[in-house]
């Protein structure tokens, strides 16, 4: 008999990935993927646990599906991703009335963990373990330990632009970072793997690929070539159909030459670069456990915009770290003054279970983080406004993602989390690639006027 499933997506690009893989299995095996909780037997809640606003929203949404059981059609609510993953069985005695709390290890067979669960049995949570454990610790060993997975993916959105993953984990040991503990270690995809995906979502009508991993810079390693990512960008923007490749979540302390480079001169490649600075000043990101100062970060965006003055460069930073002086709140504000980046993300620190943080001294008072991510918030909306005002009278590329209101997003504006362009009195269609001339903008967004 057909089962019905929603699928319910919180959190990062990755998760996307991981909801559509997870509804192509399903699909493969005879469900029925819907749109509405209410309509769907299963409630599949993809959570993310990556801050504590991000747990809440997805503990939230867990209430709300689980309200539903006895309502209409749904009858079992099913937690995945990487709060349940995180948490396991804690989390299964916080919310009892979610009917699972799955594991990574589930989603090979998530199909008949949920036909289990809707036929009344029971599923005994997991209990999270360290899983950078599992693989090698050399990054050159991990090769004989790679499984060849079944490609599995079914598109859950009809957006001209689709996540392409080409890793998981991650190596770094950020001490604010629980990532690498529930995500484990960085392993790459092979890239014929990628670019099967690849095709496959342009077959699909994708035309721009976001290529997303926990660390894309360090593509490769783990197949011998740190270079790997140069050579395949140029296979991708082969593709017949590819109209854009971006590049998200690079490691300033990993970048290389050749890596700006291709991004910048491979065809159909965007120059939009996702950097993850999270702090300027040199004593707060050693005890990040991260490398970089004020000058090594300029020169950086510098190398950028020498070799193509229009990029589009955004980060995220943490205000509040355990032993953040005035002088280092300071040093932070004089960086994103002085860098004009395209976006900023602004985010006040809290402590995370699983992170060498927890244990740092210094902790700053709650009151005193607020003021700090506020005034940071406030800089830096200033800034992207003025380096979104810098670009009136250049000339962009926009796809049109919202026919409606005539919106898209040029080649320095990523999906969802960046500014986007508006044209006014004209009637694009969705998917549409607009060569236009910028005649206004408002903070990071802009207006544009089709040539």
């Amino acid at each position: 008999m057909k089962r019905t499933v929603a699928v319910v997506t919180l959190g990062c690009s990755r998760n996307e990935v991981d909801s559509e893989e997870l509804a192509g299995r399903l699909a493969a095996d005879g469900w029925t993927l819907v749109d509405d909780v209410e309509s769907a037997e299963v409630a599949l809640v993809n959570t993310c646990g990556f801050i504590e606003s991000a747990k809440k929203d997805s503990i939230d949404t867990l209430l709300e599906a689980n309200s539903l059981k006895g309502h209409g059609q749904t009858r079992a609510v099913v937690a995945v991703g990487c709060m349940a993953e995180r948490y396991g069985n804690e989390l299964a005695e916080a919310l009892p009335d979610t009917d699972a709390i799955l594991s990574f290890d589930d989603y090979q067979d998530i199909s008949a963990r949920l036909q289990s669960i809707v036929a009344g049995n029971s599923h005994t949570p997991h209990i999270p373990r360290d899983r950078r454990a599992l693989l090698p610790i050399a990054p050159a060993d991990r090769a004989e330990t790679r499984e060849n997975s079944e490609f599995s993916r079914k598109r859950l959105g009809d957006a001209p632009w689709a996540p392409l993953k080409i890793a998981s984990g991650c190596d770094r040991r950020c001490s604010f970072c629980a990532i690498p503990y529930f995500r484990g270690s960085f392993i790459s995809r092979r890239p014929h793997e990628v670019l099967d995906e690849a095709r496959w979502l342009v077959a699909n009508g994708v035309t721009e690929l976001f290529l997303v991993s926990e660390n894309t810079t360090s593509y490769g390693k783990d197949l011998g070539d740190l270079q790997l990512m140069e050579k395949m960008l140029p296979e991708i923007a082969a593709i017949e159909g590819v109209e854009r490749v971006r590049l998200s979540y690079l490691q300033p302390a990993e970048m290389r030459p050749t890596l700006i480079q291709a991004m910048i001169a491979t065809p159909k490649t965007v120059p939009y670069f996702d950097l993850s600075f999270q702090h300027s000043s040199p004593t707060v990101l050693r005890r990040m456990r991260r490398f970089g100062d004020n000058e090594k970060f300029l020169h950086l965006i510098n190398q950028i915009r020498v070799l193509s003055p229009e990029a589009g460069i955004r980060s995220n930073f943490i205000v509040g770290f355990p032993g953040e002086t005035q002088e280092d709140f300071d040093e932070l504000a004089r960086f994103i003054t002085e860098a004009k980046l395209d976006a900023v993300g602004i985010f006040g620190y809290s402590d995370e279970d699983n992170t060498e943080a927890l244990k740092i001294d210094g902790k700053i008072d709650e009151a005193v983080i607020a003021q700090r991510v506020e005034t940071l918030s406030s800089l830096a909306d200033e800034m992207v406004s003025l380096r979104a005002q810098a670009r009136i009278g250049e000339t962009i590329r926009v796809l049109i993602e919202d026919a409606e209101l005539q919106e898209g997003r040029a080649a320095h504006q990523g999906p969802e989390v960046d500014g986007s362009t508006t044209f006014i009195g004209t009637d694009f269609t969705v998917g549409q690639y607009v060569d236009a001339v910028v005649i206004d903008s408002m903070g990071a967004d802009l207006v544009a006027k089709p040539l």
